[in-house]
């Protein structure tokens, strides 16, 4: 069974929201693609509205992974994080890819329209699809700490 995503964006990030949606009903590794995000550049919902929309979906299990994407990758990060059970990273780089995932079991992956280009966002996104966590690697009760912490 493929990854379940959810995608989602406000007006500044929907250009790549799109592009990298594409892309991820194109893997073969993604069962399931769900878009929460804006329908067009002149839709005005507020990120938080659209990352707390993918996060709970997560929390939820209705998903297993999100991406969100805004002008800076740093807003729908914030937001998402206030949902409970929900660690959202915002990477633009390679190796804060791999580390969000495999020493923090981050679920949600936000990056900025207006910070990277769109040729290395989609690198990003299909490095991000081939990571999984090891909850018994020396991470394994850091993350742990994070789950008590919430009370999860």
């Amino acid at each position: 069974m493929g990854l379940r995503i959810v995608v989602g964006g406000d007006n500044a990030g929907f250009n790549y929201k799109e592009a990298l949606k594409q892309d991820l009903e194109k893997d073969e590794r993604v069962e399931e693609v769900t878009d929460v995000g804006v329908v067009g550049t002149d839709d005005g919902t507020y990120y938080p509205n659209v990352a707390i929309a993918a996060a709970e979906k997560v929390a939820a299990g209705e998903a297993d992974r999100a991406l969100l994407i805004c002008g800076t990758g740093l807003g729908v990060a914030i937001s998402a994080n206030k949902v409970k059970g929900v660690r959202a990273v915002t990477a633009h780089d390679i190796y804060s890819v791999q580390r969000s995932v495999l020493s923090n079991n981050a679920q949600v992956l936000c990056m900025g329209e207006r910070v990277v280009g769109l040729e290395l966002a989609r690198t990003l996104v299909k490095e991000w699809l081939g990571l999984e966590f090891d909850p018994t690697s020396s991470s394994g009760p850091k993350v742990d700490a994070i789950c008590a912490y919430e009370g999860i």
